[in-house]
């Protein structure tokens, strides 16, 4: 499996953490998740943190969910 890459966050004033791949959204923390997540990713593979914390981002199978009849317009 590649290694996850293109994965960046930003941090607000109010504590709040934007995590985006490839410059999209990806998802937003805060709170006490948020505090956890920059514990983590300062301590490990900051790009492997990002996956774990962004849930099952890519599966490998889009190209043949795009293809599937039912999603054709």
């Amino acid at each position: 499996m590649p290694k996850p890459h293109g994965f960046a966050y930003t941090t607000t004033s109010t504590g709040t953490v934007h995590i985006t791949h490839h410059n999209r959204p990806a998802t937003t923390l805060n709170g006490s998740r948020a505090a956890r997540f920059l514990e983590e990713v300062t301590s490990g593979d900051p790009q492997l943190v990002m996956a774990r914390w962004t849930g099952n981002y890519k599966h490998g199978n889009e190209r043949t969910a795009r293809n599937h009849p039912r999603n054709r317009r």
